[in-house]
């Protein structure tokens, strides 16, 4: 299957409906030229981690404990990635989707899911451009015979460079352990490096942290390039996360989410986190908005 590109004047994204109907590129025309907004990638990457954009569905972040309980049974879920400890970021994002529709506008695409672990799925993605904003709308219908908890989410990388700013209002914050699953959850006011309710830089060292109570907007701001972005998240969207592997890293990841990693087995169960319990038939989407200015 194919590549396929959707462009305008203002801006051009590139889809992979073979890699998860993931992105490899989102780029703007500016100062006369076509600009990075996701990291520029391999278009031919055969990796889902090496691409600009993937899509979390039926879930966001790591499992732990070799699955969950809900509702009185215990759903295992299996290792999706050799490279990984846990179960990460569903079956979305490394599965082929199909075509449904390609408009000089948007594009369309579906997924028959089935797994990790009890999920079975129906999804729908689309891709629209208008001018220099991206807007993604994912949506998920739950197909199988029992009732699990769902969450949805967007993964871009995002070009990263020396003068790279984040502002995106959290009340608070969520610290990883070593092997990336959450440890404690505190308030942004402990945590000042982290603190972005007010325009602040990236941090310099590793940080691979969760946010909750975000307005779902934020901005991240490239003043040497003159250029910014803007991004405002569906209600169901109100977590991101935060990934930069150090201050020499190319990309930053900033994710909106539903809900943080291992929500499946945190103290009061995943629909207190931000999941949502979705019967045999039952469905919920998610967009976000992506728009470029200078």
């Amino acid at each position: 299957m194919k590549p396929l590109s959707l462009s305008n004047a203002a801006a051009r994204i590139t889809i992979r409906p073979d890699l998860g109907a993931g992105l490899t590129s989102f780029d703007v025309m500016h100062r006369g030229g076509w600009t990075p907004v996701f990291r520029s990638v391999d278009p031919e990457t055969e990796h889902p981690f090496g691409l600009s954009n993937i899509l979390l569905v039926p879930f966001s972040g790591r499992v732990s404990g070799g699955g969950f309980a809900f509702d009185g049974a215990f759903h295992p879920v299996e290792r999706n990635m050799q490279t990984e400890q846990y179960p990460i970021h569903g079956s979305g994002f490394s599965t082929v989707w199909r075509v449904v529709e390609s408009t000089a506008e948007a594009v369309t695409l579906s997924l028959d899911g089935n797994g990790p672990g009890p999920f079975r799925y129906d999804a729908t993605m689309t891709y629209r451009l208008s001018g220099a904003t991206l807007v993604m709308e994912l949506a998920v219908t739950n197909r199988a015979a029992l009732t699990l908890p769902y969450g949805l989410g967007f993964h871009p990388w995002f070009v990263r460079d020396r003068s790279t700013c984040l502002t995106a209002p959290a009340e608070r914050v969520w610290l990883e352990r070593d092997d990336h699953l959450p440890r404690a959850l505190e308030l942004m006011s402990a945590h000042s490096e982290l603190d972005f309710n007010r325009r602040h830089d990236l941090p310099r060292s590793w940080v691979n942290n969760w946010f909750v109570g975000w307005d779902r907007q934020a901005r991240i701001d490239w003043p040497d390039r003159d250029l910014a972005v803007v991004v405002e998240a569906s209600e169901l969207l109100n977590q991101y996360v935060l990934f930069s592997p150090s201050s020499d890293a190319d990309f930053f990841c900033f994710e909106p989410v539903s809900h943080p990693v291992d929500a499946f087995n945190l103290p009061e169960g995943p629909i207190a986190h931000g999941m949502v319990r979705l019967a045999p038939g039952d469905g919920l989407k998610a967009s976000a908005r992506f728009s470029v200015t200078t």
